[in-house]
């Protein structure tokens, strides 16, 4: 086969993992990018800059404190461990919590943009005709704002496949539970197994490059020359 079974296997943790935190993202990063995208408090520069605090911190920063964080003494794992969930490193879903964070400003941000191109205007004409502000939101911000919710989802779900520091730092190496496609490449290059690394990376660059290129030729939202 031109993969192994380990291969494929760390494939397909890599897309479960990347599915589930693009939902969970989706979820909870669009009323935080909503808020941001309209509030005048002055906990939008904190709560902004905690929301883009991963694009500029070293992933083995990130891990660290994360690990910490979920760990028998941190907030996190005490949490877990009074609801009896138990200790959430080294597990598929300590795994998941670490990438929804990791990713979140490739969600929010993009969405927090998409709002805030729409404008005043539209909801004003919404609150005049006396809609609701959840109509207002699916009816008028969320259609105007769609593109802006796919390019997030396609970012999001890139960026998570391609994590490294902060999965192998949460995670670590275990077979069919947090060994990811990144992970596995990293194995095979320390077994010298540089051929299967090969394949394996090739895979991974060609799923990227097709995405950049779907984002760059699509161009949600702009006009067709007629």
């Amino acid at each position: 086969m031109l993969l192994s079974d380990s291969d494929l296997q760390a494939i397909w943790l890599t897309v479960k993992l990347s599915s589930l935190v693009t939902l969970v993202l989706l979820l909870i990063g669009t009323p935080i990018a909503w808020w941001l995208a309209w509030t005048r408090s002055w906990l939008k520069g904190p709560i902004g800059a905690v929301v883009a605090l991963p694009l500029v911190l070293p992933p083995s920063v990130l891990g660290f404190y994360m690990l910490l964080a979920m760990g028998p003494h941190g907030p996190i794992g005490h949490l877990t461990r009074v609801l009896g969930i138990g200790a959430l490193p080294f597990t598929f879903w300590g795994l998941a919590l670490a990438s929804v964070f990791y990713s979140m400003p490739f969600m929010i941000q993009p969405l927090q943009n998409a709002f805030e191109g729409i404008g005043d205007r539209p909801l004003e004409v919404a609150a005049t005709l006396r809609a609701s502000p959840l109509d207002t939101f699916f009816t008028v911000a969320l259609p105007l704002a769609l593109p802006g919710f796919i390019s997030a989802s396609i970012l999001t779900f890139a960026h998570t496949v391609g994590e490294f520091g902060v999965v192998l730092m949460i995670g670590g190496n275990l077979p069919g539970v947090t060994r990811v496609a990144s992970v596995q490449i990293y194995d095979h290059v320390e077994a010298l197994e540089y051929a299967d690394a090969h394949r394996l990376a090739a895979i991974m660059l060609v799923f990227s490059f097709v995405v950049l290129l779907g984002m760059y030729a699509w161009r949600p939202g702009t006009k067709q020359t007629r």
